[in-house]
């Protein structure tokens, strides 16, 4: 009898085991961070289920997911996709189609933000990622140095107020305008693109990198370089980061994000020396943003779906990585929490995250080509050429036409 209960508990023991799930996600940084903070709350409604966190850096992380679609091995239950890379994976066959059963999307996607929708869904209707956060684009700038210079930041709403106010920073202060003229250029090209296009490619898929809003936008960068008022610094640098402790320049423009960058790594030290405003013309951009998918290959589908929904959906998951790490989140209704009308310590006590709601709100819809990212590093090559090395913008801008089409063949 004892031998017959011992086999029975060994049995149930194994029924259990058996029920022990592990999904593995793949993620960058730091959306791994506030991952860390909702699994025990996911493990309290799926106690059984491991999360188990593959996380690469960015440029690391979707060259490593890139070249697993290709072989279809060593890829994840679910995978992060940033928003620069979600057209070329929703033009593939790679992810699965959240608009079909068991998935059936389409009653959650009128809870995000708009824009988020287009970004994530291929030419051909599929839907591969739900919206974890965005990124609104955002003017940052250092109170403290545009007090040395007496520059009234609402002198600075527009592009050439902005010039002539890095001028006067420049010779008053010894501080840079910006870290690297790029980034204006950039946010132009993002914020100038028409509704329900690629920033690359009009409606019918052509190439359009050397239409007039590109040349305005790098005309812009190229002046500020000229003038000698950005610090020739990339992001994401050792000199980027002490730029920003040191206060060595002045603006940056980024997604809302930054904020909590700023606040928790990179010069938390400057605490209620930032504060933000719109972007100047009042434009509005989307700077970034995080998607999650899941792989056609991954053999726990049914359990990604239900972390996938726990970290988009869920009002409270949304709001926790909101405060874990300043990942502005994509779910409208947690944009009304009323922790978006508290003050940001870190920002002096403004009430910004009141601007960057109005921001998310006002950003148009765009939609992903899978050449996107290709378009983006040829237009990035054609702009350093244009700032480092004097090339003429027509010129850099049609050969980067060309090359874009090349690659299209």
């Amino acid at each position: 009898m004892k031998r017959v209960i011992l086999m029975a508990l060994l049995v149930l023991a194994g029924l259990g085991l058996a029920q022990k799930t592990t999904l593995t996600v793949a993620v960058f940084p730091n959306l791994d961070d506030a991952l860390k903070v909702l699994i025990p709350a996911f493990n309290k409604k799926f106690p059984n289920v491991e999360v188990k966190l593959v996380v690469q850096q960015y440029g690391d992380h979707h060259n490593a997911l890139t070249t697993a679609l290709a072989t279809g091995q060593g890829l994840p239950d679910v995978a992060a996709i940033e928003v620069g890379f979600v057209g070329r994976f929703a033009e593939g066959q790679g992810f699965e189609d959240f608009n079909k059963a068991p998935y059936n999307a389409a009653q959650y996607k009128q809870l995000f933000t708009p824009y988020t929708i287009a970004q994530a869904t291929a030419s051909d209707g599929r839907f591969i990622g739900m919206p974890v956060d965005i990124g609104p684009g955002t003017f940052f700038y250092r109170v403290d140095v545009l007090q040395k210079a007496q520059i009234d930041p609402k002198n600075m709403t527009t592009w050439p107020g902005y010039i002539a106010a890095g001028r006067k920073i420049k010779a008053t202060t010894g501080s840079f305008l910006i870290a690297d003229a790029a980034d204006v250029a950039w946010i132009n090209i993002f914020a100038s693109t028409p509704t329900n296009n690629s920033p690359y490619f009009d409606e019918k898929g052509n190439v359009v990198v050397d239409s007039p809003r590109f040349v305005r936008a790098f005309e812009l960068a190229k002046n500020i370089r000229a003038a000698g008022l950005d610090a020739k610094i990339g992001a994401w640098t050792n000199e980027w980061y002490d730029a920003f402790k040191k206060g060595t320049v002045a603006t940056q423009f980024s997604g809302a994000w930054l904020q909590g960058h700023l606040q928790n790594w990179m010069a938390p030290e400057t605490k209620g020396l930032w504060r933000v405003q719109q972007l100047p013309e009042g434009m509005y951009a989307s700077w970034g943003g995080s998607f999650l998918g899941i792989p056609s290959t991954s053999k726990n589908k049914a359990m990604a779906w239900e972390l996938i929904k726990f970290l988009t959906v869920n009002k409270e998951s949304q709001i926790a990585a909101f405060k874990s790490i300043g990942a502005f989140p994509a779910l409208l209704a947690a944009q009304e929490d009323p922790a978006f009308a508290e003050p940001v310590e870190f920002l002096g006590g403004q009430k910004a995250r009141v601007l960057w709601r109005d921001a998310a709100r006002r950003v148009k819809a765009l939609k992903a080509n899978k050449y996107d990212r290709v378009a983006f590093e040829i237009v990035s090559t054609a702009l350093s050429q244009v700032l480092d090395e004097g090339k003429d913008i027509p010129a850099a801008l049609a050969e980067a036409k060309q090359l874009i089409q090349l690659r299209m063949r």
